[in-house]
């Protein structure tokens, strides 16, 4: 029995600190776990050695620790975003590139991005942008940024192809979702498992309180036996 406790408590520990890697394009810095539910992954300022990224047809690619998951991906014109702000339309509301998606299965995803269908005034041919990139597994919403330069001429030299990690059926076409709802603050990619968005620190104090009465319902079975 003491077994048996011990591995619940072992995956416990693994959803507590499920995560998702940007792979391409390039983001800001290296990943930090711990400054990934703020903005940027905890990088504030914009790159000087940009990505050249196409105006169309472009994609991008993830690492997903999760079973099942959200994502979308937000644009910035300005040259230097430094807040989830900079994000926003001039109603307020999140300046979207690509809508959110649903997938399941763990590990490498590729999903396109053509950033000349986003109506966004000044995303254009040679035009810098920032892309921040919303993950959410079902325990809070995770953020993660590249700096690109657009170009219509550019063309991308890797090959869009997924590789899971495994068993679930790897599914990365587009739902019928609704964007987050404009806000000042951070912006929520809506969870699977879960109607309720959260910011940044909520979803991270709601990870921790699930696993804490999870917790706390398994050492009481235990001591009961």
């Amino acid at each position: 029995m003491r077994f048996a406790v011990a591995a619940v408590l072992a995956g416990v520990a693994t959803v507590a600190q499920a995560h998702f890697q940007l792979q391409f394009p390039e983001p800001r810095g290296p990943f930090v776990e711990d400054d990934e539910p703020t903005f940027c992954d905890g990088y504030a300022q914009a790159v000087s050695n940009r990505t050249t990224f196409p105006l169309s047809g472009g994609f991008f690619t993830l690492n997903s620790e999760h079973p099942t998951w959200n994502v979308a991906v937000l644009i910035s014109t300005a040259q230097d975003p430094a807040s989830f702000n900079d994000f926003n339309n001039a109603t307020g509301g999140n300046q979207l590139a690509k809508n959110f998606v649903s997938a399941q299965g763990e590990g490498v995803f590729c999903l396109p991005l053509d950033l000349s269908h986003t109506g966004v005034s000044g995303v254009a041919d040679g035009a810098n942008v920032t892309i921040q990139v919303l993950f959410n597994g079902g325990d809070g919403s995770l953020y993660q940024c590249a700096d690109l330069t657009l170009s219509s001429t550019a063309s991308i030299s890797a090959a869009c192809s997924n590789g899971t990690s495994s068993s679930s059926s790897a599914s990365a076409s587009p739902s019928a979702t609704s964007p987050a709802s404009g806000s000042s603050g951070a912006p929520s990619a809506s969870a699977p498992s879960t109607s309720t968005s959260t910011t940044p620190n909520g979803a991270r104090t709601l990870a921790v309180a699930s696993s804490a009465c999870l917790l706390g319902a398994i050492v009481a079975l235990a001591l009961a036996l």
